[in-house]
């Protein structure tokens, strides 16, 4: 009956350590989470904080128990008691900034209770290395090594509870305080959450009391239980707080959470388990097991990636999709069948190579048209074409023949066009692009060449149109995006504040600042991009339009004029690479110089220069922002 007693214990303290493990590398995770996407936020980085004492709580316990020196149980202990002493000002400094996010902002009495806690908290773990708060390590009892409780002891514990009393207090005036239906369902689960850090702590306090002896069976069941519920309760606080503090849409931060904590702590949880049980199950039956340990973990963490992998999307559409489900798809599906102008130019060589081998042609050369002109899209075999013959001598034949024919001779050249089908109707089409062969003359073609030709140069036409297409859909979508970014923003804002939803928005703190200026840079001469730019409310924009008789617009061309000298290096203008984003800046949206040529000009690739205009427009973006400050600090705008 002892044995049997003695072997169920030990597997609930089997199973407790499991849990124990687990709670720490879930609590470490989710701190990462906190910490990487809405750090910025105060209820955010109160939580974070949070998390750091559980961290150092269920870490030191989970050492400690495998810790064989008395000394070094002694040492993981102590720190143990680092993270409990932590919690109480923690708790109330979180309570505080979750009650001043829902529009009660910290008075004098709750900012100083919150410091003062913190206060006596660091007092007391000075106490902690001198055996006052709790006494040296105790290894007689049966349960397991504990450090003896001493009169402080007892009154940190009373002092735990009226800190957690108070916490409460704060959790459920932001309880009655939050708006919407969804944002008090989310603070409900806040506060249910909010009983973690007292759940798992109640084992620890009651080490040393007795109780853990005198009941030591029902006293493991306790403490797993305990922390079974703590981990659960954990990653509900963890799930509530994921929504302070940024503007993703509902769906994003669920998906996110979703698969943090399934690629972190569930994976490394579930793994964990199962190397120990493989290790303790080869020592209860006397086996050599350790062989197997590293198959086992690196089997567990590979079949669980891919599981994830699997099952994810489809836990993701049934509970996070809803009514937004068709949308979704049509969204995801663009992303994987997406014509890159790699695909395209992979596509479009081909077919210029396919070509040029049945009717044994020379070279060839496709040339799209677009509201910038004419541009060389791609070139084969040997032809000799430069980008300004096509700006000037070509376009000016497309200009004169507002009717093209099917084909007609430039220079030695065959021009065959191709036409974007409007509505899908034959008879309705535009003139989107020129494909060109050197070296055939096309009253020498059979059939079947004939009858090939016309077939790439329908695919051909097919491929220029659907790429249009996708840049228009990219414009627009970049249109929305600024606009859906505010709303998501003011949505974010009034989920606990009910004024929230009335502040305006702040040009400078906005994300899309180096949007909205390759925008106005893109429209710099004239049109909706720069006119209705939201740059336009920038208080240097104002103060430079009260001298440009209240013409905004000039005002901020003026503004983006003198943001671009200001990148400018000092001297005479060169093209080495401390110039290169002058250049790109002057030549790309001053002159309105064509991609190609600025390429050619600077000695780069076409890939490489957008990604250096990407670092120029920054630098514009962040001299405006510069130039924004001084005009708030009254300093005025200094050109």
């Amino acid at each position: 009956m002892v044995n049997w007693i003695d072997g169920f214990i030990n597997l609930v303290r089997t199973i407790n350590d499991l849990l124990t493990a687990g709670i720490a590398i879930t609590a470490f995770s989710i701190l990462i989470y906190a910490l990487t996407f809405n750090l910025k936020d105060r209820v955010a980085r109160s939580f974070a904080m949070i998390l750091v004492c559980v961290v150092v709580v269920f870490t030191a316990e989970s050492l400690g128990g495998i810790a064989v020196d008395e000394n070094n149980i002694e040492f993981w202990l102590k720190l143990q008691w680092l993270g409990i002493v932590l919690l109480p000002p923690t708790y109330l400094h979180f309570s505080d900034a979750l009650v001043a996010t829902t529009g009660r902002p910290s008075r004098w009495r709750r900012r100083w209770a919150v410091r003062l806690t913190y206060l006596f908290s660091l007092f007391l773990l000075v106490l902690i290395p001198f055996d006052i708060l709790v006494g040296p390590i105790n290894m007689d009892q049966l349960s397991t090594p504990h450090l003896d409780r001493t009169l402080f002891t007892e009154l940190f514990t009373i002092y735990y509870w009226i800190i957690m009393l108070l916490s409460w207090v704060n959790f459920f005036r932001a309880y009655i305080r939050t708006v919407t239906p969804v944002s008090r369902r989310r603070m409900g689960y806040l506060v249910i959450g909010a009983l973690a850090p007292a759940i798992g702590s109640f084992p620890f306090l009651l080490f040393g009391s007795g109780i853990a002896d005198q009941l030591q069976g029902m006293f493991w069941v306790v403490a797993t239980l305990s922390n079974s519920i703590f981990y659960i309760l954990i990653i509900l606080m963890a799930y509530a707080v994921a929504f302070f503090g940024v503007a993703w849409s509902d769906r994003v931060v669920k998906t996110r959470l979703l698969k943090w904590i399934l690629r972190g702590p569930v994976t490394a949880s579930i793994t964990l388990a199962l190397t120990t049980l493989v290790r303790r199950t080869g020592t209860v039956f006397g086996w050599d097991f350790e062989v197997f340990i590293p198959f086992v973990m690196v089997g567990s963490i590979v079949l669980i990636q891919h599981l994830i992998t699997l099952f994810t999307p489809l836990g993701e559409k049934w509970f996070f999709y809803g009514n937004d489900q068709q949308d979704i798809e049509i969204l995801q599906t663009l992303e994987n069948r997406l014509l890159t102008r790699n695909d395209l130019l992979e596509f479009l060589e081909m077919i210029l190579s396919a070509l040029m081998d049945r009717l044994q042609s020379t070279g060839s050369f496709i040339v799209s048209i677009n509201e910038n002109g004419l541009e060389l899209v791609l070139t084969n075999g040997k032809i000799n074409i430069k980008d300004q013959e096509i700006s000037e001598d070509l376009s000016r034949i497309v200009i004169e023949n507002s009717v093209f024919p099917e084909i007609f001779q430039w220079e030695n050249n065959s021009l065959f066009p191709l036409y974007a089908r409007l509505n899908g109707d034959n008879n309705d089409h535009q003139l989107i692009g020129l494909l060109g062969l050197a070296g055939i003359d096309i009253r020498e073609l059979d059939d079947e060449q004939q009858s090939s030709l016309n077939l790439m140069i329908e695919r051909a036409g097919s491929a220029l149109s659907d790429r249009l297409m996708q840049i228009q859909i990219f414009q627009s979508m970049e249109k929305l995006s600024s606009r859906v970014n505010t709303i998501q923003q003011l949505r974010a804002r009034g989920r606990y504040d009910r004024n929230g939803v009335f502040m305006a928005e702040d040009p400078i703190q906005s994300i899309d600042l180096s949007t909205w200026v390759k925008d106005a840079l893109t429209h710099f001469w004239g049109g909706p991009k720069l006119t209705d730019n939201p740059l336009l409310d920038l208080r240097v924009v104002q103060e430079v339009a009260e001298n440009t008789e209240g013409n905004k617009a000039n005002a901020l061309r003026t503004v983006l004029r003198d943001a671009i000298n200001r990148v400018k290096p000092e001297g005479e203008r060169r093209f080495t690479a401390e110039w290169i984003l002058y250049n790109i800046l002057e030549m790309k949206f001053l002159e309105g110089r064509k991609v190609r040529e600025i390429a050619l000009k600077l000695s780069m690739s076409e890939a490489d220069l957008y990604r250096k205009q990407r670092v120029a427009i920054e630098a514009v973006a962040n001299k405006i922002l510069e130039m924004e400050k001084d005009a708030r600090n009254g300093d005025g705008f200094v050109s």
